[in-house]
């Protein structure tokens, strides 16, 4: 029973989809069969080094077809079983690998403000050299833990994003608000990074998939904000109109809704408008003048025009008698009331009439 489990040597169904695939037994009776799919290489390993390579198709594992393998012979065995690390390598792509997460905190040229941005996206992976991908991680990394693998990628591909973006956008190449056009030389540049660093591990990114770069909804928020209050400012040509314009239609707006919890403070922003407007008017004409004194009650000197309280008899300030002065006809001499335009007797005007 036992030859016959030892027969074929091949990758497993449910482990076709890996990357890499590392057979559990590194004694490999001679003689024994080996399938290699078409979508692989296998590849022998000993010490650390690739030692023998087979292609697609069923391999007779012996010296007579790879010579290489003399060298893997193990004596203690009578030279019946080969030692070595046999690795199955997929040569597909392998596509839809996610990665993302927060890019970096920059400083906006045009607003002057720190943003933070974001990317979430996928790329293809591919195996660019099994043999240098064997030797380079094999003794220092699990290549058959996919997702390990794919994680360090994405990882590697994220910092290679934060460099250029950076670099570009403080080159002044690329705007903040205006990623979204940019993801073609973006791309271009992150894959360039991005490859030049896994070159010497046998990998390689081959295509991105759909990426998006985008800001923080609140740092979105405050930009498109910004970029309104300047375009405004510029338009009005003062600030001082533009922010009375944006509380009167503040104010205008929370009454038009019926925002009950907000009453307070709309119908304070239009007080405030209507108190400022108050105040420039007080202040950009003539002065205003006291009450009149009748209106309050009081006497006023004929002579000096003092205001006296109700009921005195003499001005506080010229000593003038405040009783009403009888009035005479310049023409007649006939006396009059105070209030009279005409003398009753000669119908002569009467001076202040």
């Amino acid at each position: 029973m036992a030859w016959f489990e030892r027969e074929f040597i091949a990758v497993p169904e449910d482990r076709k989809n890996q990357m890499v695939y590392k057979w559990p037994d590194v004694n490999i009776r001679r003689y024994t069969r080996a399938i290699v799919n078409a979508d692989e290489i296998a590849l022998f390993v000993k010490s650390g080094q690739v030692v023998a390579a087979m292609g697609p198709g069923r391999h007779r594992i012996d010296a007579d077809e790879l010579p290489v393998l003399g060298a893997l012979v193990d004596t203690v065995t009578g030279g019946n079983y080969y030692r070595a690390e046999l690795y199955f390598v997929s040569t597909r792509e392998v596509p839809g690998v996610r990665f993302g997460g927060r890019l970096a905190d920059i400083l906006d040229p045009v607003s002057e403000q720190v943003v933070t941005l974001r990317v979430f996206g996928e790329f293809a992976l591919a195996i660019r050299d099994p043999a240098e991908l064997l030797t380079s991680l094999a003794g220092t990394a699990d290549l058959t833990d996919q997702d390990k693998v794919q994680n360090w990628c994405a990882d590697l591909l994220l910092k290679s994003m934060k460099i250029a973006v950076t670099q570009g956008i403080s080159r002044g190449d690329w705007q903040v608000l205006g990623l979204s056009a940019q993801l073609q030389p973006i791309e271009a540049a992150v894959m360039h990074q991005t490859n030049t660093a896994l070159y010497e591990y046998g990998l390689r990114i081959p295509r991105m998939g759909n990426f998006d770069i985008t800001l923080a909804p609140e740092d979105a928020e405050r930009l498109k904000r910004l970029a309104k209050d300047v375009k405004y400012i510029r338009l009005t040509g003062d600030f001082q109109r533009y922010a009375a314009g944006e509380l009167a239609l503040g104010a205008g707006h929370g009454l038009a809704h019926g925002h009950h919890h907000g009453e307070g403070g709309f119908l304070g922003a239009a007080l405030g408008i209507s108190a400022i407007g108050q105040h420039v008017s007080n202040h950009s004409g003539a002065p205003q003048l006291p009450p009149a004194a009748a209106d309050t009650g009081q006497s006023l000197c004929a002579t000096c025009h003092t205001a006296n309280p109700a009921g005195a008899r003499f001005c506080m300030n010229c000593g003038t008698s405040l009783a009403p002065q009888p009035r005479h006809c310049p023409s007649c001499g006939t006396e009059s009331t105070a209030a009279a335009k005409f003398c009753g007797n000669c119908g002569t005007p009467m001076p202040g009439g």
